[in-house]
């Protein structure tokens, strides 16, 4: 780093000065003065060497790869986001997605964007990585670089809706960040507040309920910014209106088995206009799991979906979010298996590939 600054520095003097140094005028006429003359002269080459090698060559942002503007030119564009490694391996073997034969992907800033299609509409997908910060910044790269009309967001998730079971598919009309909180101090006085937005530690002591040195915490809003607009807090952010109505009119058929051997009894299915919960915590508590949906009717639990959606709505840029259920949260009795995991992520993506199909078929994708 320290060599990089040092570069740009010597290159920005020789280009501020002209290389003025080359053309001094020599007003002795000693001899010596005539050698000197004549070294610098036999120097010149070896000089604009350097320089050339330093300064023509040397970029400090190398690295950066400029999307080929084919790419953008493509309408519509639609970006499909997923956050784990198993969650982009299934769009690979799901066979739906097209990689482009010019162009299969673009490297940016650690992150591999893909490049092709799906039912014939151009689509980048690209990895975030887990947790709210990996997935707000790969969606900022993301629209820094790509003119996208929209993110589709899939994945899977934990229910605290008993009505949501494995395999379902959440289409959440609201996302809220809940790993916000004031911890509050002991003996706070915690009565007089809203009860829905406190979670009073007291309350959960065995055998009884009463006080406890953690207290409580009051869960906090977020602040958000958009494009045109004064900041605002908020605690629920809405799924763009247009979008969860072409969600809810989609027909999809999910699958029951993950593989030949492991069947759910019954058919899962895709419900839209329910609440999700995202925090930097992964949630495998059945008293949590409650909390969070008798407080602020927490349907799905997962860990990037808020910072997605908060991200993409600052500019003004349509997002929706499809959550396979591949767990309970902590409300089942152990752990869920692999096969699980990999049918909440196949079903997950048949629902995000589906309304993908018929976005492209859609006149206008304005908000």
């Amino acid at each position: 780093m320290v060599f990089q600054y040092t570069v740009h520095s010597v290159c920005i003097y020789f280009s501020s000065n002209n290389l003025s140094f080359l053309h001094q005028s020599n007003t002795n006429t000693n001899t010596n003065t005539t050698e000197t003359m004549d070294l610098k002269i036999q120097r010149l080459p070896l000089v604009l060497l350097l320089i050339t090698v330093l300064c023509f060559n040397f970029n400090p942002t190398s690295g950066r790869v400029r999307v080929p503007s084919v790419v953008n030119a493509r309408r519509p564009l639609i970006a499909l986001v997923m956050s784990y490694i198993t969650e982009a391996e299934v769009v690979g073997s799901s066979g739906e997605f097209v990689p482009s034969s010019k162009t299969p992907f673009v490297d940016l800033y650690g992150r591999r964007f893909h490049l092709g299609s799906i039912r014939n509409v151009s689509v980048v997908y690209v990895l975030t990585g887990q947790r709210r910060l990996n997935a707000g910044i790969t969606v900022q790269i993301l629209l820094d670089h790509f003119k996208v009309d929209g993110i589709v967001h899939y994945g899977t998730a934990g229910s605290a809706n008993n009505s949501m079971s494995f395999g379902d598919v959440s289409v959440p009309r609201y996302v809220a960040f809940t790993g916000s909180w004031t911890w509050t101090k002991f003996n706070s006085d915690l009565k007089n507040d809203d009860s829905s937005n406190v979670l009073r530690f007291g309350e959960y002591n065995i055998p009884n309920g009463g006080e406890n040195l953690l207290s409580g915490v009051k869960f906090k809003t977020e602040e958000f910014y958009a494009v045109g607009k004064s900041m605002e807090e908020v605690f629920w952010l809405e799924i763009n209106s247009k979008w969860l109505q072409i969600a809810q009119n989609l027909k999809v058929k999910l699958e029951r088995c993950s593989n030949k051997t492991y069947c759910l009894p019954t058919t899962p299915k895709v419900v839209t206009g329910l609440k999700a919960s995202t925090a930097d915590i992964f949630c495998d508590n059945a008293a949590y799991r409650q909390f969070l949906f008798e407080n602020f009717g927490v349907s799905t639990v997962d860990e990037e979906s808020s910072a997605i959606v908060m991200t993409a709505m600052s500019p003004g840029v349509p997002v929706i979010v499809f959550r396979g259920v591949s767990d309970l949260a902590g409300g089942e009795a152990t752990w869920s298996s692999t096969s699980l995991m990999d049918l909440a992520s196949i079903n997950a993506l048949k629902a995000a590939i589906e309304f993908i199909g018929v976005l492209g078929k859609q006149k206008s994708l304005a908000s």
